[in-house]
């Protein structure tokens, strides 16, 4: 159970000092059984008029910080420690008549995941659903768990990442077209198949912690992260990572849920002034294991782990 700790600084630059519209600010890991919240601080420069939190529909918590006067410079840092409790190789309690694919929700259940099984983008052609029904084997039935794990592990496999810049998210056939994206783009890919297969799957967004010493073992960080969570019943939400062909919670510190991205963006606002005023925005992420305070069993006066 690693203590980790997270350093994310986000900073908008400008020509000139512009006045600057509401933020929302989605920065703050959800606090969990498999993830423990130790400390979250958040620093905003210049210091903001008002800042409330509250919690959104998907149960995420959200500041929003509005803004008087002027400046050139817009940041925001955060620095959280949690305790992390990784699954290494998970076998999911998956209930037993959903062990196996194709399988159904409860009448129960079924009311609160519709939304989350709603198809969200266009395919004409059917190609995303061609390519989900390639991991369904022809006659039989297949473990619910290893259909998933290999269409997470082949997109890790087959397609190249590409970090972009561009807000938003690549349609997701085009991300099958080409074979690369971002991990936004490869989580939205994946969610689109697995609710074509009628299985509910939701946006999640957060960071990636990559081991010291095994900076090569994943990509995508540096910067927010993005995959999916599957809704199996008995085992509940399951995170499936297709960036890094990750199954369960390894290295991957949730922060927000949703049913589409635009609902988990983590910064979001608005300046006023010339459109030609706007800079561009710089995001870093840092991840570390830290060891905590001897003299404080469990709190946080962290040193990092050498």
């Amino acid at each position: 159970m690693p203590i980790l700790s997270v350093r994310h600084v986000t900073t908008y630059r400008y020509r000139q000092p512009v006045a600057f519209g509401e933020h929302r600010i989605l920065f703050r890991p959800r606090d969990s059984y498999d993830q423990r919240l130790i400390a979250a601080t958040l620093k905003i420069t210049p210091e903001p008029s008002n800042l409330r939190w509250l919690h959104d529909v998907f149960g995420n918590c959200v500041a929003v910080a509005s803004f008087t006067g002027r400046a050139a410079q817009l940041t925001f840092e955060c620095a959280i420690t949690l305790d992390h409790t990784p699954e290494s190789a998970p076998v999911f309690p998956i209930s037993a008549h959903a062990a196996y694919y194709p399988f159904g929700y409860s009448a129960e259940d079924i009311p609160d995941l519709s939304r989350a099984m709603e198809r969200q983008y266009s395919d004409p052609r059917n190609e995303v659903d061609a390519w989900a029904r390639a991991f369904v084997p022809a006659e039989g039935r297949i473990g619910t768990q290893d259909l998933l794990a290999d269409m997470t592990r082949s997109v890790r496999r087959n397609f190249a990442y590409l970090a972009r810049s561009e807000k938003g998210v690549q349609d997701p056939v085009t991300t099958l077209r080409l074979k690369r994206g971002s991990c936004r783009d490869f989580a939205v890919l994946m969610i689109e198949a697995v609710r074509a297969l009628g299985m509910a799957a939701r946006f999640v967004s957060g960071y990636l912690y990559n081991p010291r010493g095994d900076r090569n073992r994943h990509v995508g960080g540096g910067s927010t992260h993005a995959w999916v969570q599957v809704y199996l019943p008995g085992a509940g939400w399951i995170e499936f990572d297709p960036t890094n062909g990750i199954v369960g919670n390894r290295d991957l510190i949730r922060v927000a849920v949703a049913r589409d991205p635009r609902q988990a963006v983590p910064l979001h606002g608005s300046f006023f002034g010339f459109p030609a005023d706007d800079l561009g925005m710089t995001v870093n992420v840092q991840v570390d294991e830290i060891e905590p305070s001897p003299d404080v069993p469990g709190s946080p006066e962290p040193k990092l782990v050498r």
